[in-house]
């Protein structure tokens, strides 16, 4: 079964086990749910330069590393420049998805949604676009577009360079979020995957990457 399809049926299943809960509650004279209040901040007020300089700064505080690239008529080759650079170090085939643009990693594997945990984790890396950003969380959104792919390819390798472009970054989370096909099946990232123990002891790339590196394209 596709994740495309796994979502709809979930979200299937959820409407059908809501629906129950409020027909019982409906004839058991329970009360209908309050109101959810939506007088909260939808939207941000910064300008383009001081936006992408908080997305910047909230990824590097969550220990991701950050370059800038250029994709106009001055500089066409930016992004697969940026891209080269962010894997120089990276020792190891690199997986896309099927939907890169062409000349982003032309040696680059392309994901036919075959390959196993176990012949991922013998990639080094993967490059992928997004769905969106928002600057104030420092969070980036992957929806299994063409150009992002299954969620496996971003899970598995150990470095995960992701391409963002100005226009995709937003300053809040509602403002993300209507960016976003909610039947999608969405991954939210915030800086490499890290958890932390009892005694608060930092550990990277548990469940996902231990780096991530954005490409950020003004």
């Amino acid at each position: 079964m596709s994740e495309r399809a796994s979502g709809s049926s979930a979200q299937r299943a959820r409407e059908d086990v809501l629906g129950r809960i409020r027909a019982a509650n409906a004839a058991a004279g329970s009360p209908p749910p309050p109101a959810v209040p939506r007088d909260y901040r939808t939207a941000g007020t910064l300008e383009r330069g001081p936006l992408l300089d908080l997305l910047r700064d909230r990824l590097v505080d969550y220990q991701a590393t950050v370059l800038d690239a250029r994709a106009d008529d001055t500089a066409p080759d930016g992004v697969a420049e940026a891209i080269r650079g962010a894997l120089a170090e990276v020792d190891g085939p690199v997986v896309v998805p099927p939907g890169l643009p062409d000349g982003w990693v032309p040696d680059g594997t392309a994901d036919d949604g075959q390959l196993s945990a176990d012949e991922l984790d013998g990639y080094a890396a993967v490059v992928t676009a997004c769905a969106g950003a928002c600057a104030e969380t420092g969070t980036i959104a992957l929806d299994g577009s063409p150009d992002q792919g299954r969620r496996a390819i971003t899970l598995v390798p150990d470095v995960h360079v992701c391409v963002v472009r100005a226009e995709q970054v937003v300053q809040t989370v509602p403002e993300l979020l209507a960016r976003l096909e909610p039947t999608r099946p969405t991954t939210f990232v915030s800086g490499p995957s890290a958890t932390s123990d009892i005694e608060l002891q930092r550990v990277e790339g548990v469940h996902g990457p231990r780096t991530l590196v954005v490409v950020l394209v003004a």
